[in-house]
């Protein structure tokens, strides 16, 4: 049954429902502690790490002219593991999460900082997961030594 959400809601839909469960938590639930200062610049923090991961990572696919349609893994023509992909093999997925961090600190709520928790969890198990069997079956022993050289977050 769980294996029917594998690759099926695209991550960007997925940050936009939990964004905006998040703003209803923090509404109804109780407010934070840190100082709004605090919080503002957690928020640009994360916002800017988001960028310093998510648009090289975007470009390397752009340039690489392989999909970069999450939901589309079969359609992937090659192998990207340079720049960014040296660091973290899921990029575009740290900086969801991170953006959802960032989210959370403008809120300033306990209930709000679930959101980046729940993102992680549900897209390492139902997105990352087949994602690495499709490559896996497309690119053998290239993408096996990848994934003994990059960690699959960070």
């Amino acid at each position: 049954m769980l294996s029917t959400l594998e690759n099926r809601l695209p991550p960007p839909i997925l940050v936009m429902v939990l964004a905006g469960l998040m703003a209803v938590g923090a509404r109804i639930g109780p407010t934070g502690a840190l100082p709004e200062a605090y919080r503002t610049g957690l928020a640009a923090l994360c916002f800017l790490a988001a960028g310093l991961f998510g648009f090289p990572a975007i470009r390397a696919f752009i340039r690489a002219k392989t999909t970069i349609n999450p939901v589309a893994i079969t359609q992937a023509s090659s192998l990207v593991v340079g720049g960014i992909y040296r660091v973290t093999r899921n990029p575009m997925y740290v900086a969801l999460t991170l953006l959802l961090c960032a989210w959370a600190c403008w809120l300033g709520t306990a209930v709000a900082a679930l959101g980046p928790m729940v993102f992680a969890a549900f897209i390492d198990r139902f997105q990352i997961v087949p994602e690495e069997r499709a490559l896996q079956a497309r690119f053998g022993a290239e993408y096996a030594a990848y994934r003994l050289r990059v960690r699959r977050w960070l």
